[in-house]
């Protein structure tokens, strides 16, 4: 198995990406699997340009973008992508869509293919936070999902995708009274174990555990 991992650049005045130095962290064999790393940056239709030069190089069987979710406390794998960009700030390269649909052919959301609720569990076996996220907001990080997951759908239908969001680090919060933060290296550890989630559940049904919310 060869996975395809993405990290974006640091973004929003951010001197640093925790999710990119995550995945620049991670070990190159993860469970027999191949971890190819790939820095993206933080902009709209770019960033998926970049990501499908890298699958069409790569020909990887999973693509697995990481991304920076400040102010979560855990590390959150996504279930789903919508089809909308609404960018609160724009991104560095200064383009700030709003209400403008990622793909005017596309479904209104696509569903990530990945096991999201067996990651979440072996990241807390593991002995770090984990939750499953049902919004992937409707940044650079959602719109990268979505156009993964897109070209999953019109392109290259034997491929799987996903997303997962990773908190802040300590230096980021220096200057922000009360934000959660997480250690680069359990950040990657945290990874890591979602990584060997999908290597182990490759070709098997994610589990059936309670990871729903009330809000």
């Amino acid at each position: 198995m060869k996975i395809l991992v993405t990290g974006f650049d640091p973004f929003g005045g951010e001197p640093i990406n925790p999710a990119l130095e995550a995945v620049k962290a991670l070990p190159d064999n993860i469970l027999g699997a191949e971890v190819i790393k790939l820095e993206i940056p933080t902009v709209f239709g770019k960033s998926a340009e970049v990501v499908k030069s890298a699958i069409l190089a790569e020909k990887p069987d999973v693509v697995l973008a990481i991304g920076q979710a400040g102010g979560r406390f855990s590390i959150t794998p996504e279930r789903i992508a919508i089809n909308v960009d609404d960018a609160r700030i724009p991104d560095n390269e200064g383009n700030q869509p709003i209400d403008v649909p990622i793909q005017a052919d596309g479904a209104a959301a696509y569903f990530t293919q990945l096991p999201i609720k067996a990651m979440v569990k072996q990241i807390k076996e593991a002995g770090y936070p984990a939750a499953l996220s049902n919004s992937a907001g409707v940044f650079v990080c959602n719109h990268i999902m979505y156009q993964v997951l897109y070209l999953i759908d019109k392109e290259f239908p034997n491929m799987k995708g996903g997303f997962i969001h990773v908190p802040f680090i300590a230096s980021q919060v220096v200057n922000k009274p009360n934000q959660p933060y997480m250690s680069l290296t359990d950040i990657t550890a945290s990874l890591e174990k979602a990584i060997e989630a999908i290597v182990l559940f490759d070709d098997k049904e994610d589990l059936k555990t309670i990871e729903g919310t009330t809000h």
